[in-house]
Formats: C-alpha cells, structure tokens, sequence
C-alpha cells in the first residue's frame, strides 16, 4: 500500500456534527437490514456484530435496532433494500467509488449522477475504477494515554497488514476476511476498539494541492455523503498534510 484513504480521516476531523442524526439512523438500519439477511444472531454474523456496534456508539434506540434486524430477515415487512456499488471519475481524474443502500436504483443513481454532473464527474461503468482499490478492514483505537510503540507491536502481532497514525487515533488495516480475526485478537488484550468495517482502500494516491480543487473535491465527497441512501464514500486523492 502506498497510502490510505484521506477522505475518512478528513471526515472524522470535521465531527459528526456535521451529519444529521437523522440521515446517520437511515444509514445504520440499511446496512443493519443489509447484514440481517445472512442471519439475526449477532455471535455467529460478524457483519451483523460490528454494524450493531457501530449503531449503539451513534445512540441508535435498541428498538431500532431490533426493527432492522427483523426487516432484514423478512420478519418484518418492509421495501426490498438492495446494496449498490457506484464507481465514479471525479474533479482532477480521482476515482470514487460510492457504497449504497436502496430501495430504488432508478432514484439512486439520478440522485449521485447529479452530484457528480455539479462538479464535472460522472459515473463510470463496473471495473473502471474499483481495481484502484482493494478491500480491507479497517478499525480505529484510541492513542490517549497509551504506549504507542508497544500498541503497534501488539497489532502486528495480531496479524494486521497496515496502520497509521491519525492524530490520537491509530487507524489499523486487516486483509478483508481477516477482520474479525484480528479485531479479537487485539479485544482479548484489553485494547478498546472503534468502527469496525470492511472498507475500499486506494492502491495509489493522486496527490492534489491546489486550493480551488481541493475545496471542490471535499464539497463533492460532503454532497455525496449527505445523500441518505448512500453508506460510504471512497476515493484516492492525496492532500498536503497542512490541510488534513
């Protein structure tokens, strides 16, 4: 890897604050509904664990946590939810690749076309810009009032590719289908861990350091982001560290 993703990190620094509560609970039951469908029991579907985990540190009412779960296993009933993968070419050349969760494809993809069109992007067909990313796990753990070099061999020891420093955070990269593996490894060592997800991670940067198009890109990611039907938002541009 030659670098990570700046759009997550970015985006924890501007807060939460910047996210309806509303627009969060939308996304958190459509990919609990999403999760739910391989099964309801969270100690035998990781997925289904770490989106409720996920949930509760948003304050998600456990009702509404329950309703989902039943939604997605068709206890419930309820608009058929359907996972969307979006690939886009955004201002100078970036690759986006947009994760949604919808219960109608037609207004989706009209809804992110014209998000893209305002800022000279446009969606791309499948495999344009996804073999630019690799999918991993990602989780974050707290620095404060923690031996940082002793964590990281603890991590790497734990079977973690990758990890970076994120100002307190140390933000910590699995192979996709090693982490839950990981992620236990470092829970039994008393270690606290935050976000667990599975996440789409550049395999190269293109670095931008014009200030007109940085605020364009960052005003694109916030627009898509706001989208209530969208549930993550990846790309793989590259800002001077003074901005981040």
């Amino acid at each position: 890897m030659s670098g990570h993703s700046k759009w997550s990190q970015i985006k924890r620094q501007k807060g939460a604050a910047d996210i309806k509560r509303g627009a969060i609970f939308s996304k958190l039951t459509n990919a609990i509904i999403l999760a739910a469908r391989n099964g309801s029991d969270p100690g035998a579907n990781f997925e289904l664990k770490t989106t409720i985990e996920n949930a509760r540190v948003a304050n998600m009412p456990k009702e509404n946590i329950e309703r989902a779960i039943k939604r997605g296993t068709g206890e419930l009933a309820g608009a058929k939810i359907e996972e969307v993968l979006y690939e886009a070419i955004g201002p100078a050349g970036i690759g986006i690749l947009i994760e949604a969760a919808t219960d109608n494809r037609n207004r989706t993809n009209a809804e992110i076309k014209n998000v893209l069109s305002a800022s000279g992007g446009k969606l791309t067909g499948a495999g344009a810009v996804a073999y630019q990313f690799e999918r991993m796990g990602r989780f974050l753990i707290d620095l404060v009032g923690k031996n940082q070099e002793e964590l990281e061999l603890q991590i790497i020891d734990a079977g973690a590719q990758d990890f970076e420093e994120q100002e307190d955070v140390l933000a910590v990269f699995t192979k996709a289908n090693e982490l839950e593996k990981v992620k236990k490894a470092i829970e039994v060592q008393d270690i606290e861990i935050k976000e667990p997800s599975l996440v789409w991670e550049p395999k190269t940067l293109i670095n931008i350091s014009d200030k007109t198009m940085i605020e364009k890109i960052i005003k694109l990611m916030e627009q898509l982001e706001g989208l209530d039907e969208v549930t993550a938002v990846y790309s793989n541009f590259n800002l001077p560290e003074e901005i981040i």
